[in-house]
Order: structure tokens, then sequence, then C-alpha cells
């Protein structure tokens, strides 16, 4: 099969994780032979914030990294779709897209009387925090929707957005997110995550400033966007600010760390339960112990208590943190067990697996 992608950015992760899924799953297509084309808007958002930072060195190193994978940077004011389209068979549209090309590629499908496959693919909560916005994707024309979350494929159909939508959950690119645990750790907790706009804030203070702060434990964080006030408080309690990490290092950081701990964004606990986001995906596959904050597994993807752990409160998150760090064993069957899970039912190539079936269920 050709099939054509068009995404925010392969080649910048920066403040941009849907980066992570997008390289799993064109990794997985290349190797099994088919033909991949990602197509990505020229000086956007997030490339052109990790250029301005950290200079061109992070781009040269991406295609050092992943010799596999290349994209085609566009001006929207001047992408031939006849050229980008042409012999496709199945086409992706990530939802951080313009409305107006999101539009002129399904009306090019219609055009050419159905000749490839159309999905829209949306991985963030505006569906549910800003419909507004998601009312202006007209997909009329698209196959349907690939929603990363059954309560967000509920609201496409529910609303009437798209003919039909599907759950198609993110997973762990097991190319790069693999077992590497070092003998000798260099701390004990690390967090990976963005800052953003306060959206996690006071989760962040109640499950990872105050309990390490607490415990005085060794920890460091990664990640942008980070105010001045949200340095202090890490400062203030010894924490470690690492800044941004390419992801495709977050690997060996997980290696030279006992624990990590994911705190999902608010929107998703609150709106769209059951979805966890990528990092605790990539974190199993690592072999890394997790501690999660709230959050609904709806979807039973995870078995908490076996892969991973939830706090409920900063007080449990504390618990926690003192049984891994003291008790090996414990630590060791929550490394075998998020593993075996993660190898069993989330990888990228099982979403290329549910991508094909979706596709056989669209022909039918």
């Amino acid at each position: 099969m050709k099939i054509v992608m068009f995404y925010h950015s392969l080649v910048s992760d920066w403040n941009h994780g849907n980066a992570h899924f997008l390289r799993g799953v064109a990794t997985e297509f290349i190797k099994r032979g088919h033909a991949v084309d990602i197509h990505e808007p020229e000086n956007g958002w997030s490339i052109s914030n990790l250029i301005a930072t950290h200079g061109p060195e992070p781009v040269r190193e991406f295609r050092a990294r992943f010799p596999l994978l290349r994209s085609k940077s566009y001006n929207i004011g001047t992408l031939d779709l006849n050229r980008a389209l042409e012999g496709a068979d199945l086409v992706l549209v990530h939802e951080w897209n313009d409305p107006a090309l999101v539009r002129r590629i399904g009306e090019h499908r219609s055009k050419t009387g159905g000749a490839y496959h159309l999905f829209f693919h949306d991985t963030h909560h505006r569906a549910v925090t800003a419909p507004q916005q998601m009312c202006q994707y007209d997909l009329s024309h698209y196959n349907g929707v690939l929603a990363y979350g059954d309560l967000l494929r509920q609201v496409y159909e529910k609303r009437r957005w798209a003919w039909r939508a599907w759950t198609w959950h993110e997973a762990a690119d097991t190319n790069v997110f693999c077992m590497s645990r070092n003998c000798h750790f260099e701390g004990d907790v690390v967090w990976i995550g963005n800052w953003g706009d306060d959206e996690r804030a006071a989760e962040l203070r109640e499950f990872l400033i105050e309990p390490v702060k607490s415990l005085r434990l060794r920890a460091k964080v990664f990640g942008v966007r980070y105010p001045q006030h949200a340095l202090d408080m890490l400062r203030d309690a010894g924490i470690s600010y690492g800044g941004w990490l390419p992801n495709y290092r977050v690997p060996e950081i997980f290696g030279r760390f006992r624990i990590t701990l994911h705190v999902p964004r608010r929107p998703y606990v609150d709106l769209l339960p059951g979805i966890p986001t990528i990092r605790p995906f990539e974190a199993l596959a690592c072999g890394i112990p997790m501690i999660c904050s709230p959050w609904n597994d709806c979807e039973k993807l995870f078995e908490p208590g076996h892969d991973l752990l939830i706090a409920r409160n900063g007080r449990e998150m504390k618990r926690h943190l003192r049984a891994l760090l003291s008790d090996k064993k414990m630590a060791r069957d929550f490394t075998e067990h998020g593993l075996q899970t993660v190898r069993a039912r989330h990888t990228c190539a099982h979403r290329v697996d549910e991508l094909m079936s979706i596709i056989a269920e669209v022909d039918r």
C-alpha cells in the first residue's frame, strides 16, 4: 500500500507528543513493506520552537536516529494535493491540522470517487473542551475518525461530526522503547512532561513536588514551558530540572531512575477517562515501575496493582513511593507484569493490525 500522512510534525516532539506515536506507526508500516509519505507544514509551531531554543542539531540527530523516516514540508497555500495523494491507498489526517486542509483533502477524495481510504485521527481533548473549534472540521467525505479513546469516539458519534468512528489508542514504539535498566541508579524518581498551561499544576504539587520534598528523594523533571514559579517550586523541593528531552532519549533516562510518575492532564481525568496518553505505554515498555495520580482506566488497558500503581492522594503517593523504593521484589514484579502487558497488547505493531482490521471493516 501507499500510505500518506498529514501531521503537525514528524521531526519535532517539542511540546508535541503526537510525534511519538506517528513515528512508531510509520516505522511499522515501512517494516511491513508499505510506502509511507509524511507531510508536515513548513515552519510549524513545534519545530520552530525547537530550532529557536536548541538550534538545528536536534533535527540532524533525529535524522540519524530514524534513518527510515522522512517527511516533506509543505506550504498550505501552494500544496498540490493531486501530486501529494497520487496513488494513495490510505490517508491519515491528524486533528492538529488547519481546518482548510482537512476540508480540501476530503473534497479531493470525493472528486476522485473514493480512490483511497481517508481517516481523521484525533489525539486531543478539544472535542470536549473546545467543541466550537472541532465544528470547523468538515469530515463529510472521510471514511471516519480514529479516536484515541472510547469516550472520544462516542463524542464524534453523538454529535454526528463524522460518518463513523473507531477507538484507536496510542501505544509504545518498541523499536525505541525497550527494557534498559541500569544496575546503579542516578536517582529515585523521574517525571517527564510539560508544564503547559497550568491544567495540572495542582496535581503536580500534590503528587510529585510535595511527596518528593517530604521523603527527600533524588528526583529530576524533564519538559518544556515551565514558568518561573514552577521552576521555583522544583528548586525548593530539591528537584533537578533537565529541560527539553528528545523522546528517543527517554528510554536511557528511564534506565537511570528507580520509579517514574504519570500525572494526566485534568481534561482527561475529568472529561475523557480511559485515555492515559502515551507515556504509560512507553514507560512500561522500558520496564520502569510507574505510579499514577488518579485516572479511571475504564477501558481496561492496564491492570492497576499489577502493571502500575494508582495513588488517590498525596499521602497514598508517598506510601507507594516508600514501598517501591524499599521492596526490590515488588518493583521487579511491576516491571515484569507491565512489560508483559505492553508486549501482548500495546505496541505500534498491534495498532497497525487494528487499523488494517478497521479498513477491512470499511470494505465489507
